[in-house]
């Protein structure tokens, strides 16, 4: 039992990827699914289609690989967090469609709890904000609004679950209904201090505890998948939220360290140990991970749009044929040219907050093209990343003391130009790692802890590989200015404060 088989459930694709023992990778296999838009602001998943894609990508990649379930010693499940799943109990079927992360249509709920005054307390407990973004407000619409559904919540007839407990009751047959502590800590309803369900909060979101999942650790034995599904029964010992499961694969595990995904959206986060910083600056104070009944906590920044700004390139205004032609563009735009793009096309995360504001370009000129287009919907993923650092430093005093070097992620790190900007935006060294799949191999590595395949973390971090290092090479001045720009692009957005 040499492998771990690694499933990264995202927000556009499954991916099953199988690791050796030595964290190498034997196969990966890849499908998308449809994504359903049944309103402005609304994004959907078929339930059945996460499953789907799930099954057929890990036979796929065992196919590959020319393993069986015996060679298998353990499963890890990763997953695209936040998006709510309700089902039936006895039927296992989803009561609505899966309502996705990005969604919006509880923004008017959202709006009236912060009015109330509620946000405090979310974010004492959970280390959150009141946001259409997390889960509980997701559930709460569709407890009012699929008929019958909050009668059978209560009386303990439906589960509901983020999209690893959704996957893991599935593959095992409907007995097990569990999640780990960072997927539990993104739903508004986890004292992420206390590591359990809060009464007050549940009562708040009116969510009947009927319906949630145990909370365990994110390595050990979750529960055993039928064997017919994959030719024999595999261990499912590894669950973390996506970025989570990035940070682990990046062996981020001293505090200070910090990682950022650069995927649909860029998520940066920054271990803080076993103490969970309040933040000061709207960051999310989060779970990192859970170990041996021991929490570690990270301060996280959510950028909404970054891989998505290359995707409105390409598919919005037709300036690209494919994602990697923006690097090169980029590369040939005309320096004089000041051209900023704010890429709030659904609003501003973090350190903003503000799901009103919409995206707008500055700076245009008659001579400005596809090019200077390029390099300003890069530049907008490097200035948010900037923010995102300087809102740590100022929550986290201990972060200004290590300036460390990102480590980064995600399918936007195949742009040297990108990657090299980034640095030159930060004033920091940018660390691309030889493995690009950290996300899966996190949640292998939480698997494979488990399983006593893989070593403890300190000796796991060694195992890290640098595949280049980029470092600034632009000057104090013209990084100073650069900011300028893009700061005063936001702020205009923004409007005069209060």
């Amino acid at each position: 039992m040499s492998f771990i088989l690694a499933i990264d459930q995202g927000t556009t694709s499954t991916r099953a990827i199988l690791f050796r023992a030595d964290t190498t990778i034997a196969a990966v296999a890849q499908e998308e699914f449809a994504q359903h838009f049944p309103a402005s602001g609304w994004v959907e998943h078929e339930a059945e289609d996460l499953l789907a894609t799930t099954l057929s990508t890990c036979r796929a990649a065992m196919e590959k690989a020319g393993i069986a379930a015996s060679d298998i010693a353990g499963i890890g499940i990763t997953n695209q967090r936040e998006t709510v799943v309700v089902w039936d109990r006895e039927s296992g079927r989803a009561v609505h469609r899966a309502i996705v992360w990005q969604d919006r249509r509880t923004a008017d709920l959202c709006a009236r709890l912060k009015a109330d005054g509620a946000e405090a307390l979310v974010t004492e407990r959970t280390g959150l904000i009141v946001d259409p973004y997390f889960s509980a407000t997701k559930i709460a619409w569709i407890l009012d609004n699929v008929p019958g559904a909050r009668a059978r919540a209560e009386a303990g007839r439906l589960a509901f679950g983020t999209v690893d407990t959704w996957l893991l009751w599935r593959l095992t047959g409907g007995r097990v209904h569990r999640t780990d502590a960072t997927n539990a800590s993104r739903t508004l309803l986890y004292d992420v201090h206390r590591g359990a369900w809060d009464e007050d909060l549940l009562r708040l979101f009116r969510v009947p505890a009927a319906i949630l999942p145990e909370v365990v650790d994110s390595s050990g034995e979750f529960g055993t998948c039928e064997a017919g599904l994959f030719g024999g029964a595999i261990a499912v010992r590894g669950v973390a939220g996506d970025q989570q499961a990035a940070m682990v694969g990046q062996a981020c595990f001293a505090p200070g360290m910090v990682k950022s995904t650069y995927g649909t959206g860029c998520f940066a986060l920054v271990n803080t140990g076993e103490t969970a910083v309040p933040s000061r600056s709207r960051l999310l104070t989060t779970i990192a991970y859970q170990l041996g009944g021991r929490r570690t906590y990270a301060l996280e920044g959510s950028i909404f749009v970054a891989g998505a700004a290359v995707q409105w390139l390409r598919d919005g205004l037709g300036l690209i044929g494919e994602a990697g032609e923006s690097g090169p563009l980029a590369e040939a735009a005309d320096p004089a040219q000041d051209v900023v793009l704010v890429p709030a096309f659904v609003g501003l995360g973090a350190p903003y907050w503000r799901p009103e504001v919409r995206g707008a370009l500055f700076g245009l000129t008659r001579s400005t093209g596809p090019r200077e287009l390029a390099r300003a919907a890069l530049e907008s993923v490097c200035f948010q990343t900037a923010d995102l650092l300087e809102a740590m430093h100022t929550d986290w005093p201990e972060a200004e003391a290590h300036r460390p070097v990102l480590r980064v992620d995600g399918g936007m790190i195949a742009s040297d130009w990108t990657m090299q900007r980034l640095a030159d935006v930060l004033g920091a060294p940018v660390d691309r790692p030889e493995i690009a799949e950290t996300t899966a191999l996190g949640a292998a590595y939480l698997a494979g802890l488990a399983a006593g395949l893989y070593p403890d973390p300190a000796r796991f971090a060694d195992r890290w590989r640098l595949e280049r290092r980029f470092t600034p090479a632009m000057s104090a001045e013209s990084r100073a200015a650069r900011l300028g720009s893009w700061r005063a692009a936001v702020g205009s957005l923004l409007g005069p404060p209060g």
